[in-house]
């Protein structure tokens, strides 16, 4: 296999991120997410290992599906408490070179003009590195503390983020000409007022009439991701995304989910492989086999069973309280993450869950598979994983943090690094220059690029 594997680092501002239970383990350092050594410290980890970018989950609200209750997500410190994700990049930007950003923040929670400035500004802080994960959101707790009644229906929230979209193209892409700043010191000129322009959007869910009040970026326009794996998500994932991170508990759910979105990508006349595919695991790995597995015995001893039904209560929308361990999952449609339970019910024919298994398997590592072996083993496996699903890297959860990431760079890089399929030096550029070598900016048969500025056709490419 010549294909190369990507890694990125699927981290979150809080303790217990996607292995509810294992910040008691005296080797994991999450309790200090409020420092920013310990994010600093993580940055360099990744960098020297090479790592595309740390991808940053969020949410603002709580897991309080499970029970009805915020009591298992409060005491197990299951993703709350958490801090504003955007805050601790440029530190971690400031102690390195290459390293990428993608942050996580919602559409349904920030009105696009004020969130274009702050990516804007994480743009230039980052010298280009930056990236956004576009998410809807889903825990209807959030949606409560921001005003709402109730949730927005899936689709619709889907439909919302199209417009929220435009006015971010617009804003990033159209309101100021490329030569618009010129920093004329003699002349006293610093931006050229006939080349920054108003976007004038009047829409169905937004009324933004100025221009954009940060001078272009390195990329304008963040790394596009998005995480979404329903058929609504994917169909605005091939309109707007870069890359597409998800996450199934079986590499037959994953294959089915890339060959889904593939496929969207050819409906939509595009190249089936213009979008990078991460898709999420964890990796338990020593120098045998044999130490590997009793790592991993032992971190099974510190995964909650609580915790992990919290994270798929709120996941999936269900509280699964009202079922015996015993019973078997079930399809149930809701208004929160319509693939999740879609992964365990329908997309790997061959397993039966019980709500006892997705407590145990969720509780250490989250909604994706471990690997565990020595580098040999788990290097075999990763490659089997890329040839079998045509995915295009991974997002790594840490089971301890930052321990994981020491392992993989100290054990697993290497390994593949050795059988050619893995980078052994970034490329230069921005972040969109390392995952694609095509230049800083959005390419031209991209959504957003339709939205830029042309002297000759006026307000009309703003304004489409």
């Amino acid at each position: 296999m010549t294909k190369k594997i990507r890694f990125n680092a699927f981290e979150m501002n809080c303790i217990a991120h996607q292995s509810p239970g294992l910040w008691r383990h005296p080797q994991d350092r999450s309790t200090e997410y409020k420092d920013l050594e310990y994010w600093t410290d993580l940055a360099q980890i990744l960098e020297r290992g090479k790592f595309d970018g740390i991808f940053l989950a969020d949410v603002l609200g709580i897991y309080d599906v499970y029970h009805q209750s915020a009591e298992h997500a409060l005491s197990g410190a299951v993703q709350v408490p958490v801090n504003d994700p955007l805050q601790i990049v440029p530190a971690m930007a400031a102690v390195t070179k290459h390293l990428g950003f993608g942050v996580t923040t919602s559409i349904s929670f920030e009105h696009p003009y004020p969130f274009a400035r702050r990516m804007s500004t994480l743009d230039h802080l980052t010298k280009g590195r930056a990236g956004w994960n576009i998410v809807t959101s889903y825990l209807e707790s959030g949606s409560k503390n921001l005003g709402l009644k109730n949730q927005v229906s899936h689709d619709n929230r889907y439909d919302i983020a199209d417009e929220y979209l435009e006015v971010l193209y617009k804003l990033w892409e159209g309101s100021w000409e490329q030569d618009a700043v010129l920093r004329d010191k003699e002349k006293g000129i610093f931006a050229d007022p006939k080349k920054v322009h108003p976007i004038h959007h009047e829409g169905e869910y937004f009324t933004v009439p100025g221009i954009h009040i940060c001078e272009p970026s390195p990329q304008r326009t963040p790394v596009l991701y998005q995480a979404g794996a329903s058929h609504r998500g994917q169909t605005f994932a091939c309109q707007n995304a870069e890359c597409v991170f998800i996450s199934a508990p079986t590499k037959e759910a994953v294959k089915k989910l890339v060959q889904a979105i593939r496929t969207k990508l050819v409906e939509n006349g595009k190249d089936p492989s213009s979008i990078l595919i991460y898709t999420m695991l964890s990796i338990v790995v020593d120098e045998t086999d044999a130490k590997a597995q009793a790592k991993f015995k032992e971190y099974q001893q510190y995964g909650s069973y609580h915790g992990g039904l919290t994270l798929a209560s709120g996941w999936s929308g269900i509280d699964f309280s009202q079922f015996n361990a015993a019973d078997q999952v079930e399809y149930i449609q809701t208004n929160a993450i319509q693939s999740m339970l879609d992964s365990y019910v329908k997309a790997d024919p061959d397993r039966i869950w019980t709500i006892k298994e997705i407590a145990k398997f969720i509780s250490v590592g989250g909604n994706g598979p471990v690997l565990v072996g020595s580098p040999t083993t788990i290097a075999d496996r990763l490659q089997e994983w890329v040839e079998d699903t045509g995915i295009d890297g991974f997002n790594l959860a840490y089971i301890l943090a930052h321990k994981t990431f020491e392992d993989v760079v100290e054990f697993v890089v290497p390994e593949l690094q050795k059988r050619g399929v893995y980078q052994t030096e970034y490329a230069t550029g921005t972040l969109r220059d390392k995952l694609f070598g095509q230049g800083p900016l959005l390419p031209e048969n991209h959504r957003g690029a339709s939205f830029r500025y042309h002297p000759q056709k006026k307000k009309a490419v703003i304004q489409a």
